[in-house]
This record gives C-alpha cells, sequence and structure tokens, in this order.
C-alpha cells in the first residue's frame, strides 16, 4: 500500500495492523491492541494482566513504554502510514474548526464508524506528533485537535471557559452569539470547541447546557416543552404530537394520547382550552374559566362590562366567548351589580 495514499482510501485496520507490526514482542502488541480495543473490546489493566499472567501495573507499564516508543517512530517518521494519516485528519480538523470527536473524524476516515474503527482511529491519532488528543472522561468526548493551536491542556481550558460563557448567557443560543460573548472569532471554532464537551448539546440551531431541555431534552414533557417553546404560542395536543413526530428530535415516536397525558401531569404546561396548552412561564395559570373571571375582577377591585371581562379572560384563555359569558351569568361567584356588568358575589 502506497505511502502517499489519502487516508479515506486506507483500511484503518490495516493501517493498526502495520504499525503494530512494528513492534518487537508478541506480549507487548497483545498488551496494546487490548487496551486501545483495536479490534475486540477494550479490556482492562486486570483483565489483560490475568490472561497474561502478569500484574495490573506491570501491564501498565509495558503499555506506556511501547507507546512511548511508538511516538517516538512517529516523530522521527519511521512508522508506517502515521504521517499520511496525520495529514489527512489535519485537512479534516482545519476545515471543521480546529478539532472534532473521534467519532465524527472516523465517520469521515473510515467506512463506517463503529467502536472498533473509532478505536483505530483514536490510536493512529495519538501516535501522530502533530495532533492533540483529549481522552475520554466525565467531562470531555474521546477528541483530536490541531496541536499547533491548541495542546491538551489549553484546548479543555478553552472549552471550559466556553461553558463558562453559555452560563453566564443563562439560555441557548446560536454559536454565532455565544462566539461573540466568548471572543471567538470563528463561530465554527466555538462550535467544534462545544461538541467536545459532554456539558453542552445542541438542538434547533442552538447550543446549551446539557441539563436545558431546549437543546437536550429527555423525556416526552421536554420535547413538549421545546415544540411550544419553538412555536411561541398555545397549540392543540394533536398539533404537538404532529410537530415531535416532524422534529429532529432523537426518539419521536410516541402516541398522541402519552402526549395528551404528559401535558396534564406537567406544572409546566397550562390547559388554555378544548385541548389546547399553553406554557406556565407565558404568564398563564391553572383554572377553570370561572377562576380566571374570578382572578379578573379581584385584580380590577371594581365590577367591569361584560365585554370588558371577556376581553381580559381571553388573553389568558382560548376559550368561545359564550363560554365566558354563560360562567358569568350561571356561577354563583358571580353577580350582576348593573347592566351587563358584574362583580364578585362576596365584593362589598
Amino acid at each position: 500500500m502506497a505511502q502517499t495514499e489519502s487516508a479515506t482510501s486506507l483500511k484503518t485496520e490495516q493501517l493498526v495492523s502495520d504499525v503494530l507490526a512494528t513492534i518487537d514482542r508478541d506480549r507487548e502488541r497483545e498488551i496494546v491492541a487490548r487496551r486501545f480495543g483495536l479490534f475486540d473490546r477494550k479490556e482492562t489493566l486486570e483483565q489483560i494482566g490475568e490472561m497474561l499472567g502478569i500484574t495490573r501495573e506491570r501491564v501498565r507499564q509495558l503499555e506506556k513504554a511501547v507507546v512511548t516508543r511508538l511516538r517516538t517512530s512517529a516523530e522521527q517518521g519511521s512508522l508506517p502510514h502515521v504521517a499520511d494519516f496525520q495529514t489527512k485528519v489535519l485537512e479534516l480538523l482545519q476545515a471543521s474548526g480546529g478539532v472534532a470527536r473521534v467519532s465524527d473524524l472516523t465517520a469521515k476516515l473510515a467506512d463506517e464508524a463503529n467502536r472498533e474503527e473509532q478505536a483505530r482511529v483514536a490510536f493512529l491519532s495519538q501516535l501522530s506528533p502533530e495532533l492533540a488528543v483529549v481522552q475520554e472522561d466525565d467531562n470531555f468526548h474521546y477528541s483530536v485537535g490541531i496541536k499547533a493551536n491548541r495542546d491538551e491542556k489549553a484546548l479543555k481550558a478553552r472549552v471550559n471557559e466556553l461553558i463558562e460563557t453559555i452560563k453566564q448567557i443563562g439560555e441557548p443560543k446560536t454559536i454565532e452569539q455565544i462566539a461573540k460573548v466568548a471572543g471567538l472569532s470563528d463561530p465554527k471554532e466555538a462550535a467544534a470547541l462545544a461538541s467536545t464537551s459532554k456539558h453542552l448539546a445542541t438542538l434547533n440551531g442552538r447550543w446549551g447546557l446539557i441539563k436545558w431541555p431546549m437543546v437536550n431534552p429527555k423525556n416526552i414533557r421536554d420535547k413538549i416543552y421545546v415544540i411550544l417553546k419553538e412555536n411561541g404560542k398555545h397549540m392543540h395536543f394533536n398539533e404537538i404530537a404532529a410537530a415531535i413526530k416532524k422534529s429532529d428530535f432523537k426518539r419521536k415516536d410516541v402516541t398522541t394520547q402519552a402526549i395528551h397525558n404528559e401535558l396534564i401531569k406537567d406544572k409546566r404546561f397550562v390547559l388554555i382550552g378544548r385541548g389546547i396548552y399553553a406554557l406556565k412561564e407565558w404568564g398563564y395559570e391553572k383554572g377553570t374559566v370561572a377562576d380566571i373571571i374570578s382572578e379578573v375582577l379581584r385584580q380590577a377591585g371594581e365590577p367591569l362590562h361584560r365585554d370588558e371581562i371577556v376581553k381580559r379572560v381571553l388573553k389568558s384563555r382560548f376559550v368561545k366567548e359564550t363560554t365566558i359569558l354563560l360562567n358569568l351569568q350561571g356561577k354563583p361567584q358571580f353577580k350582576r351589580v348593573a347592566k351587563a356588568t358584574y362583580d364578585l358575589a362576596d365584593a362589598k
């Protein structure tokens, strides 16, 4: 296989096999292959030590020593394929903001983005002297960046600064808006950095903290919230169900009845008409039409003409005018004090 071939035309399994072939001892090849999960699932130090009959500490020492030797060989240009692989990855990173998750890189470099392929791309990236690798942990996805821009430490620090910026903004925003506040001139770089963090998520063109439903809806209720928020006004539960099915949510195969049930249970949603719901944060309150009429009169502190009552009730309920009038005339908590004028029955 020619050394000048592009990385996309190379099979990662062959690349890795050729690299491993430069390791003299079978035991050391076995350790590296199993620790990185190059051909099967990743194994722990304990698992490998038990298989080879050595301690976990000895496995760790051997792994570190072998990887260090391989990196040195790569820096000297004597490790097969690494230079070509690195060149292709750098091209991809330069076009996508300077950093990317290993899963995204693998999708562009290999025929499939399965677990083994991702492990091979991560392994080859760790051997590439011009690439900075961020190991996966509770805070970061396995990612690769251009070392000339930022090493691993600087990359993590910049991502953490971006997270703090988003916390200060306090709500989901477009990456252009976030980049401006964060002092990043290139929104593409801001998006690339954000994608490496396990604390951030994006949906419908906006980025935010992963705990925010608007960018990371975790259940049906959150998805309903996003749909209503995006729509900006009340919706019938059938409309909400249809919108969820047309959305970009990962899981959207839910029944209309399930959606209606969740609307009833969640305090964020208020029934304002027959099957019509709105968000409580828009100023709506739970209650019957009679409850709303009572609140309107209580806030007014004086009798109101029925037309004015209807006008004020319709600001918080999507109902027919006749429904409001029937409540005024038929409920004992209201009294007519003048022609077409009403007040609370217990008003003095």
